[in-house]
């Protein structure tokens, strides 16, 4: 069973940064993506950024330039450095992984969330 630990949410003045992470653990036969998607109240659950097993990547329009995702192999970690951070950032942020198997395609595991505020 795989699992999926997030830290790094919190309060933050516009124009601050924070950095979230988010750790896999269990058993991966293999990883073809991690990434973060988030969810404002009343809104849908929207994608921030993703990368691949490859190492490419892809951002929402609206963080292009202020976010930036990043992970290590060992540990299976992603990490999402948030820059100049704005009132409509806020949200719960919830880290997806998509796994691979040998014979049954590929599944997603999500996160519990860590909420994100910009406020001032």
């Amino acid at each position: 069973q795989v699992q999926l630990v997030e830290s790094g949410g919190g309060l933050v003045q516009p124009g601050g940064s924070l950095r979230l992470s988010c750790a896999a653990s269990g058993s991966i036969f293999r990883i073809n993506a991690m990434g973060w998607y988030r969810q404002a109240p009343g809104k849908e659950r929207e994608l921030v950024a993703y990368v691949r097993s490859g190492g490419s990547t892809r951002y929402a329009d609206s963080v292009k330039g202020r976010f930036t995702i990043s992970r290590d192999n060992a540990p299976n970690t992603v990490y999402l450095q948030m820059n100049s951070l704005k009132p409509e950032d806020t949200a719960a942020y919830y880290c997806n992984l998509n796994v691979g198997t040998p014979f049954r395609g590929e599944y997603d595991v999500w996160g519990q969330g860590t909420q994100v505020t910009v406020s001032s």
